[in-house]
């Protein structure tokens, strides 16, 4: 049976959900990606809230390329050491390790995040 490409991205963020989770001392940094933004925030799965979050909508970047990738992660990275966030673990949210999401998380660990 083939899968549309959104279908397919599903599953595998199925699949890495099942092995990923975030906790109070370990948070879990989730990326979304639609057409036209990047967004990231850092989870809480034990509570279940969202502790940091950023995107390229509220940092007013017009589009969701790889330098506003960058940008977000960037912005994330900021706001989480500023809550004594550093150590987390990275949900890729079912998207390929490539392109924005690789920008994303070179630019994260670049700005202090560890993971």
């Amino acid at each position: 049976m083939k899968y549309t490409k959104q279908e397919a991205r599903k599953r595998r963020h199925y699949r890495v959900r099942s092995k990923v989770s975030g906790t109070a001392a370990k948070p879990r940094l989730n990326v979304f990606k639609s057409n036209t933004n990047f967004y990231a925030q850092i989870i809480d799965d034990t509570t279940g809230t969202t502790l940091v979050s950023a995107s390229s909508l509220n940092l007013g970047l017009k589009s969701g390329n790889i330098e506003a990738a960058k940008k977000v992660a960037e912005e994330i990275a900021k706001l989480a050491i500023a809550k004594s966030i550093v150590d987390v673990v990275f949900d890729r949210g079912g998207y390929l390790y490539h392109g924005k999401v690789k920008a994303f998380a070179e630019a994260a660990r670049e700005n202090g995040l560890k993971f």
